[in-house]
């Protein structure tokens, strides 16, 4: 039996035959494109530790450039010797060339460039650690929330709800533009890791003690600040906003916040206290005195509720009041969904005049 003749098989043949349509390099690169230009878009924004906007956050992103470029330098080097010794001048080499290259190229080089970032970085820490010249604020990390106090006045005590004293609020940190501050954080439960990217680096809030970290902010705006430490089942839902102005609308924003209720005699009001929700949450000038959950006599004034999850409005916070589970899985607030619509309607309208 004769077998057919096979045909030669080319580079190209084997290419147009062999390769998926998606895998040919001219396809790639146009899929590689859009895929890089949406990973640098992530390099920006009020979440981003590449658009410094505190003293800290600053100082380190250019020690992250500088080791990398020093990093790269010595990849660069030791690969370069790898290529010469393996491409460029392939013959055998001497005994003492090798331990040339070896010594200079494997040890020498990498401990200066490793040693000098490493001095760099050092003394990059007196400044870091400057002491604030600013307020002091309390932040206590709770699942799935931060409980903010202004104008706290010495060492909190480790208890159940840091701080022990202050204005209280919740889930917005407001700061002053220049002002190195000093925050205090704690918890009552579990470690929860306190995070703002694009102002400071993270510091952990840890049951039974206060730890200390200085902001120094050094551009207006509103940044985003998460919890860095898994806490549990809402742990991605724990946010909060970190609003940066200048020392005067800082000063009238914790003026305004010590104030009572706006608003206290209300249809609202009395169904707030009538199922329950005073036994939670405070809301200063009312009956309302709970402390285990946010403090909402100013929850109005706030950019979001649920911890950063939703803009504040009396649509969201009827539905987070009727849905709560479902909105934010994992909460310890419970759902309120067997109330008749029209109270919840009530209450919400209440609490999205409490600015």
């Amino acid at each position: 039996m004769t077998m057919p003749a096979s045909r030669p098989l080319t580079t190209g043949t084997f290419s147009r035959r062999r390769l998926p349509a998606a895998l040919r390099p001219g396809r790639v690169a146009r899929l590689a494109a859009p895929a890089g230009l949406a990973l640098l878009a992530g390099c920006a924004g009020p979440q981003s530790v590449f658009e410094g906007a505190g003293a800290e956050a600053t100082d380190v992103a250019f020690l992250f450039w500088v080791m990398l470029v020093g990093s790269i330098a010595i990849w660069l080097f030791v690969i370069g010797l790898g290529i010469y010794a393996t491409k460029t001048r392939p013959r055998a080499h001497s005994e003492r060339t090798g331990l040339y290259l070896i010594i200079w190229g494997g040890g020498v080089f990498p401990v200066v460039v490793l040693g000098g970032l490493l001095i760099w970085g050092l003394a990059m820490m007196p400044e870091l650690r400057r002491p604030a010249n600013g307020p002091t604020i309390a932040v206590s990390g709770e699942r799935f929330w931060w409980r903010i106090a202004y104008d706290v006045e010495g060492e909190p005590g480790a208890v159940r709800s840091l701080p022990d004293g202050g204005i209280e609020s919740a889930n917005e940190l407001w700061l002053p533009l220049g002002r190195r501050t000093e925050i205090l954080l704690g918890s009552p439960d579990v470690i929860h890791s306190f995070w703002v990217p694009a102002i400071a680096g993270k510091t952990d809030a840890i049951p039974g003690r206060v730890n200390r970290l200085v902001l120094e902010p050094t551009r207006e705006g509103v940044y985003n600040g998460v919890c860095a430490e898994f806490c549990g089942d809402a742990h991605t839902q724990m946010g909060l906003r970190v609003v940066v102005v200048p020392q005067a609308e800082y000063d009238a924003r914790v003026a305004a916040l010590a104030r009572p209720a706006a608003v206290t005699d209300d249809p609202g009001a009395a169904l707030f206290l009538k199922n329950g929700c005073g036994a939670c949450h405070t809301v200063r000038g009312t009956e309302a005195d709970g402390r285990v959950g946010p403090d909402l006599t100013h929850i109005a004034s706030r950019q979001t509720i649920a911890a950063g999850l939703l803009p504040t409005n009396v649509a969201n916070i009827a539905r987070f009041i009727h849905s709560t589970d479902h909105v934010k899985p994992g909460v310890e607030m419970p759902s309120f969904g067997v109330l008749p619509d029209t109270e919840i309607d009530a209450i919400a309208q209440w609490l999205g005049r409490l600015e």
